[in-house]
């Protein structure tokens, strides 16, 4: 087994960080998109137009068409990813942001027990100590409102998170050591996603496109081109240069970029208990890292036969 992320570490770790970043944006403008769309025409023509920027993107690269096995796996990614998409956002408007955010942060536990299941090599107890210092620094984050009983949104959130911890585990799980394209995968995950959802919208789709106002199209651009085009991109092109799990760590900071953005363009207040928050996940993250990194370099094998690198 050969092992990935040493040679260009640092760039795929600030590549998935980027990915934290756009998320963590997202949910701004996705709470002012649903206040004037139903959440999944909201989502529709989200994938719609990123399928269509991709596309075009693809065209002018003139990547050869995927192979059988190469669009299989990009269908089964593009179910897997539009089920996380729907899951959060239906159900976080079923819960509250405290038991959402606390909720999906699971996944950077559940992302490790699938990997180590899959690989048989189970992680160390620190990363699990890692991880449990990060989910306890999501629950500080999001807080503010309290606990209450769960509702049938935290059970969406649940799925949500485990999902979400099969998809990035897939991708590093099906694509190893192939030849694929992070762009044609990632194009033909947006397709089955724009395909599935807008089967779903239809009946509410033409009435709400027309009476969009501008605002919200540029908003659902930004969610489009860059919470959707690059995030997923970038997340597939540096999964396969990484471990799921260092992967998950990285991008297990988008609660701490969704409370920056909300602090500097939305107008909350930064509270002691988001600060202690804040400072437990990035604690645990660079923590966890290290753990994994460790626990990876130890179970390298002799190098094998060079292969053709993935190309984008």
């Amino acid at each position: 087994m050969r092992l990935r992320g040493t040679g260009s570490g640092h760039a795929t770790d600030l590549v998935l960080l980027g990915v934290a970043l756009v998320w963590g944006s997202s949910y701004l403008v996705a709470k002012d998109l649903t206040v004037v769309a139903p959440v999944v025409v909201v989502l529709t023509l989200r994938y719609v137009i990123s399928a269509v920027a991709l596309a075009v993107v693809r065209g002018g690269t003139r990547a050869p068409r995927p192979g059988r096995r190469e669009l299989g796996v990009g269908v089964l990614l593009g179910v897997t990813q539009a089920a996380v998409l729907t899951l959060e956002t239906f159900g976080v408007s079923g819960t509250t942001a405290t038991n959402a955010g606390l909720i999906i942060s699971l996944t950077v536990i559940m992302t490790p027990l699938l990997d180590g299941v899959w690989s048989r090599r189970p992680l160390p107890p620190p990363f699990f100590v890692a991880t449990v210092v990060g989910v306890v620094g999501v629950g500080l984050l999001v807080s503010g409102g309290g606990f209450r009983v769960p509702a049938w949104g935290d059970g969406l959130m649940l799925a949500a998170a485990a999902v979400r911890a099969l998809h990035v585990s897939l991708i590093g799980r099906l694509t190893a050591g192939r030849p694929y394209g992070s762009l044609t995968l990632t194009t033909v995950q947006a397709v089955v996603g724009a395909v599935l959802l807008s089967v779903i919208a239809a009946p509410q789709l033409a009435r709400t496109v027309t009476v969009l106002p501008l605002a919200a199209w540029a908003q659902l651009a930004y969610l489009a081109l860059a919470c959707t085009v690059f995030a997923f991109l970038a997340q597939t092109w540096a999964i396969r240069r990484t471990s799921p799990s260092r992967a998950s760590l990285l991008m297990g900071t988008e609660p701490v970029w969704a409370v920056a953005v909300g602090v500097a363009l939305g107008g909350e207040h930064l509270t002691v208990a988001v600060a202690v928050g804040a400072t437990l996940i990035l604690a645990a993250t660079s923590y966890g890292q290290r753990v994994e990194r460790t626990h990876r370099l130890a179970h390298v094998l002799p190098p094998a036969p060079a292969r053709e690198p993935a190309r984008l």
